[in-house]
């Protein structure tokens, strides 16, 4: 039986940026890797044979799935007034078909592929707290990636050694977004349930900093450690992208584990107190319980 013929996509060759790697890899889990092909050209005649052409070609035209960005006038803005790359426009037409759920869409739209879009479109994604230091960034991952100029023109070798890795990074945003949904909502009932809203008690490893970040009184929330039988109290925090908790654990407590801590706290199976006051770790649940419960009144 003959082969049907692949989905053949374009993009730019020469040097790669995030968008238009992420945007070649949302499409190709569209269709499957294996059912598209990838070119990398700015050779017009190259452009007009492709089924998707992104972030090369001049124009965006939804309709016959050209997805540029870089002609005059661009391609559009978000509300927010971000204008959109390469990736935003494939995520604006073809993502929710991948998400399988508008609410799933959106949150990688806003979480993921807006700052993506900000930085390919020159806008300042964040502010550093200290000079000099900045995050690393998929945008740093990929200039390391990239080749140097001792490594010679490898930019097609090195796309395409990148795009199983790019594949992953969106199938993996979409299975923690999807699973997060869900386990919010476990934490939602916890705290509507909770006699007192100050410690919230869970039974899971849930998904829990966005919940509690959004209620007015939380404080601590007690839960089971993602491995092994031990317990924590962990703070809550206004903003879950900064450390500023609502009320840190006590200072006396800091540092200190073991016999230590049980000496400071009172709580026989006390294990552990972060430096920083944002966690503590007890033997059961009871005891990290006890230990909310005794910062709640220090």
């Amino acid at each position: 039986m003959e082969q049907s013929k692949k989905i053949r996509i374009v993009t730019h060759s020469g040097t790669f940026h995030v968008d238009d790697l992420l945007a070649v890899a949302v499409l190709q889990l569209i269709h499957g890797a294996e059912h598209t092909e990838v070119l990398r050209s700015r050779d017009p005649a190259v452009w007009a044979s492709g089924d998707y052409v992104v972030d090369v070609g001049n124009e965006y035209v939804p309709s016959t799935k050209r997805y540029d960005h870089h002609q005059h006038g661009g391609a559009g803005r978000r509300l927010n007034g971000v204008p959109y790359s390469a990736l935003g426009l494939v995520w604006k037409h073809h993502g929710e078909q991948l998400c399988g759920m508008h609410s799933i869409w959106d949150r990688i739209d806003r979480e993921v592929v807006t700052p993506i879009d900000m930085a390919d479109n020159g806008i300042e994604v964040y502010a550093p707290t200290h000079a000099e230091i900045h995050p690393v960034l998929i945008h740093r991952i990929l200039v390391m990636m990239r080749p140097t100029w001792k490594e010679g023109a490898v930019h097609d070798e090195r796309f395409m050694e990148l795009l199983p890795m790019a594949r992953r990074i969106i199938e993996r945003e979409i299975i923690s977004a999807r699973d997060e949904e869900e386990g919010s909502t476990f934490v939602a009932k916890a705290y509507a349930d909770a006699p007192d809203k100050r410690i919230i008690v869970v039974e899971g490893t849930y998904p829990w900093q966005g919940v509690l970040a959004k209620t007015a009184d939380a404080l601590y929330i007690v839960k089971p450690k993602s491995v092994g039988t031990n317990w924590e109290v962990e703070c809550v925090r206004n903003d879950v992208h900064t450390f500023m908790n609502r009320k840190s654990l006590p200072q006396e407590w800091r540092g200190y584990r073991d016999e230590v801590l049980v000496e400071k706290t009172g709580v026989p199976d006390a294990i552990f107190c972060h430096n920083e006051g944002f966690i503590a770790v007890a033997g059961s649940k009871e005891g990290a319980l006890r230990l909310a419960q005794i910062a709640l009144n220090t």
